[in-house]
């Protein structure tokens, strides 16, 4: 059975540390193997999570009428998404059990880059936990350079310039998910969220003590990742799977929550530019044959197809799509 690696970071945080290429080849063996590690050594205090951790329990126990008040629209795709809200679109009418609160990069309503995607914007924040603003985009900074570190050795490892993965994330369209699953019934054959792979280039979580996430094996069986107090859960998504021609690979991952607890999740997704078009970048590997993909239209049509009576179109690319 595979298992998903612990690997510590440190080196990379260190100029010219000994360790440096060692740990690169065991982020891209892992990225390689199963696209999921788990990563300690990050500079990220427990205490900065612990503090948004805090931040996004209280987001989900405003009242109801306020959470409904910053719901998603199909214009604004920032703020509440109610318990239910969206079904899978693959024809089992089974809506994935959690209640989401969406965020953005953050950008002022008059940003010039605005004109160009209306994907941009400013993010919607509770006015009954003032200090989630302030919380969350600090915590989100810090991912933003554990990101960086991240995909530079990837780079590093694929025989890439590192420049060529840094300039797309320039003002780019990551995103983040404060989620809530409510316990499931041991009987509840359903999902926290089903089965699927990440369309961003690389997602980073912090564990919640609850557990429920579960990985696929190439074997199909599913194992939880071991993550040491204080690391965090990396896996490779769609658009480095794309850029590395299918040598890094997305892997499809579950929420299954049978714990009898509530459990909080915020996932950082590291999407690129609006306008940056991911193609590989290395000789594809054998059998993988993916068209080049657009990010403000790979994002646009991620939107879009969210709603339960929105069809993928013919010019729809592969979102998320599990490959049997």
């Amino acid at each position: 059975m595979q298992s998903i690696p612990t690997i510590d970071i440190t080196p990379l945080r260190e100029v010219g540390h000994p360790q440096h290429q060692q740990t690169v080849a065991a982020i891209l063996a892992a990225a390689e193997d199963i696209g999921f590690l788990s990563i300690t050594g990050t500079g990220v205090a427990q205490e900065t999570v612990e503090a948004v951790r805090n931040a996004v329990q209280a987001i989900f126990a405003v009242p109801e009428k306020s959470k409904w008040d910053q719901a998603i629209t199909r214009e604004n795709y920032r703020g509440y998404i109610p318990m239910g809200f969206f079904t899978p679109n693959d024809g089992s009418g089974t809506a994935d059990k959690y209640e989401g609160y969406k965020l953005h990069y953050e950008v002022a309503a008059d940003d010039p880059i605005r004109a160009a995607c209306p994907l941009y914007g400013p993010n919607r924040w509770p006015a009954e936990v003032p200090e989630a603003r302030e919380v969350i985009l600090g915590y989100w900074a810090e991912l933003d350079s554990v990101f960086h570190l991240l995909l530079g050795a990837l780079a590093e490892g694929l025989g890439l310039n590192p420049a060529q993965f840094r300039e797309p994330f320039e003002t780019p369209l990551t995103n983040m998910s404060l989620l809530q699953y409510p316990p499931q019934a041991p009987e509840d054959a359903g999902f926290g969220i089903h089965p699927h792979k990440d369309t961003d280039a690389l997602t980073i979580i912090a564990p919640d003590p609850v557990g429920g996430l579960e990985v696929q094996t190439k074997g199909g069986g599913w194992i939880t990742p071991d993550c040491p107090p204080g690391g965090f859960v990396v896996n490779i998504g769609d658009m480095l799977e794309l850029w590395s021609g299918g040598r890094l690979v997305s892997t499809p991952h579950r929420v299954v929550n049978k714990t009898g607890k509530e459990r909080y999740s915020f996932p950082y997704f590291a999407v690129p530019r609006h306008d940056v078009v991911v193609a590989p970048l290395l000789p594809p590997v054998a059998g993988f044959d993916r068209p080049a993909v657009h990010c403000g239209h790979w994002s646009a049509e991620i939107w879009r197809t969210n709603w339960p009576d929105e069809d993928a179109g013919a010019d729809t690319p592969e979102l998320g799509t599990i490959h049997s």
